[in-house]
């Protein structure tokens, strides 16, 4: 559903402001102007999942430094950074997923649809129906077909999950919006690791979809992936962002030049910049994100 801001914002008519002369200098540059476009978009589209001086911690390593940012509805935000910087382990911070190793801790709050998912009460499992992740390796469940694998999520749900007939719809739409469908809707009772990297990657990302998240987020989907597959799964992102918002975190920036609405560029933990996508490539504000992107270290 569209926010009702985009479509006040539509249908709204405003009178005209009066002509005036404007002298030359005050003009702004055609950079200037595409940020403010796009930060108008931004502002109308809403943010789905807001962090608020999130800190991270692995025992006394302290991998994530009071971050804060906003993800936005219907919008493909990149997180690019060397090695080390903290990326992963702060998307793994926005389902709770970071607190299932051993002497992992946060402070700090993420709120969803303005709801803190660290409140006493949460339950991180139903969290992830609405969250949901993808790892950097395809992790299939050996022992299950395909069509099971897409359907595990579902046992999450309230009352156990759907009757069979129409969890076996649930299976083929989730296939169908990973663009895997035609390509293994006659092997669905053959195991799962019978097909390839690329198809198993995109079979996680089905089971994902499958309990319809709000959230995707995909900690390197492709960096196991051959550039056949990895092209399948970036139109595949592309094509998300017109139904649910995604945060992934790419080593590519060429990649995340090609998907993504907005980049942030994490460094030693912390949040260095987020901007537009075109902006942070062309016109970063920071020293250190030029010197980055520009291969200078990384």
């Amino acid at each position: 559903m569209e926010p009702a801001t985009e479509r006040d914002q539509r249908g709204q008519t405003r009178a005209a402001a009066p002509l005036t002369r404007v002298p030359r200098a005050t003009l702004p540059d055609a950079a200037e102007v595409a940020a403010r476009l796009a930060a108008a978009a931004e502002a109308v589209r809403g943010a789905r999942l807001t962090v608020e001086s999130l800190d991270a911690f692995f025992g006394a390593a302290h991998v994530v430094r009071d971050v804060s940012i906003e993800f936005f509805e219907r919008n493909v935000t990149a997180i690019i950074g060397p090695s080390g910087c903290g990326k992963s382990t702060l998307l793994r911070c926005l389902n709770r997923m970071h607190e299932t190793i051993p002497g992992a801790r946060v402070s700090g709050n993420v709120l969803f649809e303005g709801q803190d998912i660290y409140t006493r009460g949460i339950n991180p499992a139903a969290l992830r129906r609405h969250i949901g992740m993808v790892f950097q390796r395809p992790t299939p469940f050996p022992t299950m077909s395909i069509r099971d694998n897409v359907a595990a999520g579902l046992r999450v749900l309230p009352g156990g999950g759907p009757p069979k007939a129409e969890a076996d719809g649930i299976v083929e739409r989730a296939l169908r919006r990973a663009a895997l469908w035609d390509e293994v809707k006659d092997r669905l009772r053959q195991s799962a690791l019978g097909i390839s990297g690329g198809q198993q990657q995109r079979l996680c990302i089905a089971r994902a979809l499958a309990t319809d998240p709000d959230i995707l987020l995909l900690d390197e989907p492709t960096a196991s992936l051959d550039p056949l597959s990895t092209q399948k799964v970036e139109e595949l992102v592309y094509e998300l962002r017109s139904e649910i918002t995604v945060v992934i975190v790419t080593h590519n920036m060429q990649q995340a030049a090609r998907v993504s609405d907005r980049t942030a560029f994490m460094l030693a933990g912390e949040l260095i910049e987020v901007t537009p996508t075109s902006q942070l490539f062309t016109t970063p504000s920071d020293k250190r994100t030029e010197a980055y992107i520009t291969g200078r270290f990384g």
